[in-house]
């Protein structure tokens, strides 16, 4: 059996291969259940007591040789392969799109970065909500319409639950959990009992303002506003502030901004007026923070709140409030190089 091992030893060592297919083949004549090594492995029972140390150990040699020189071929024909390889394999695969944000978060995340330039932070909260923190703390009576079911999605197991119709309800619990100063933002998804349209939708999102400090004017709230106008639209663009009421704020006022399709000379987008609206805000009124266990003798506060959806329609002149959420995809490729 000696011989015999020394005969293959050479063979292998000799082994060469033109190809896979002939190492393959070499493989299965030495290495197979059947090949020649394994025939001797069969015979070493054979082989007389004071041998079998020596003999097996010339056969562990002999298959460990035999698996390396195959190993070795196999090697090399990998790297002969590689290199006549013309393509990259470091490529992206073709065809490549790029993926896109959508309009609505480009929109949020620019709002939320130019007010946080200014010390606001993100608060976010539940958008299934009970009726004291959307309504009742927000100093809203009784018998306001927001509180009737033609408005308001409330949840039938629960007339105190409901699906939240801003995100108002966020400041109550930031005001009922934390002392001032308080300098936040609330970005969310809001809900309304709407007939959907082009220019209406059941659900759309908003981002709402809270400054509560003492010695806070509305001649904070002014600047902060004018400053976020003129980030967002433009250093030209100019700000008006209107009388109106909301039930959380007095006083409160809508904001209107320049027109930033015609400069404020008047077209179809502003009904020739020159101005857009585009939020409400107002000071936070006594009642409500008050409501939320603070002292309305020592704190005073602001409050702002806007529609994603409508400074999207002011900076992208998207015509149809349902494309935002119709998910077509020529619509959201239009975005694809928006950063």
């Amino acid at each position: 059996m000696k011989n015999r091992i020394n005969e293959l030893l050479e063979e292998v060592n000799r082994m060469a291969a033109a190809n896979n297919e002939e190492l393959e083949a070499l493989r299965i004549k030495y290495l197979s259940k059947k090949g020649l090594i394994s025939e001797l492995f069969n015979d070493f029972r054979n082989v007389p007591n004071e041998e079998k140390r020596v003999v097996g150990q010339l056969l562990n040699e002999l298959k460990n040789k035999t698996q390396d020189k195959i190993s070795e071929l196999k090697e090399a024909f990998a790297n002969a392969a590689g290199s006549e390889q013309k393509t990259d394999l470091t490529r992206s695969a073709e065809p490549f799109k790029l993926g896109t944000r959508h309009p609505l978060s480009l929109t949020k995340n620019e709002i939320i970065d130019i007010f946080s330039r200014i010390g606001f932070t993100i608060a976010e909260g539940p958008e299934i909500e009970d009726d004291w923190h959307v309504f009742g703390a927000l100093n809203f009576p009784p018998e306001h319409p927001a509180r009737d079911m033609q408005d308001t999605f409330f949840i039938e197991q629960d007339p105190d639950i409901l699906l939240r119709t801003h995100t108002s309800s966020v400041q109550s619990h930031v005001m009922t959990t934390q002392k001032p100063p308080i300098r936040m933002l609330f970005p969310g998804r809001v809900y309304r009992n709407e007939a959907i349209s082009y220019r209406a939708h059941c659900f759309f999102h908003q981002i709402e303002g809270l400054y509560i400090d003492k010695n806070v004017s509305f001649a904070d709230l002014k600047q902060a506003l004018l400053y976020f106008a003129k980030e967002m639209f433009g250093e030209h663009t100019k700000i008006r502030l209107r009388p109106s009421y909301f039930p959380f704020t007095e006083p409160s006022a809508e904001m209107d901004i320049s027109c930033n399709i015609c400069g404020g000379e008047g077209c179809p987008f502003c009904k020739h007026t020159g101005w857009v609206e585009i939020l409400g805000c107002g000071m936070v009124d006594p009642n409500v923070l008050e409501n939320c266990g603070i002292d309305s003798s020592v704190y005073s506060g602001y409050a702002f709140g806007m529609g994603v959806e409508r400074i999207t329609n002011l900076k992208y002149q998207v015509k149809d409030l349902r494309m935002f959420s119709e998910n077509d995809v020529r619509f959201l490729q239009q975005f694809e190089s928006a950063y």
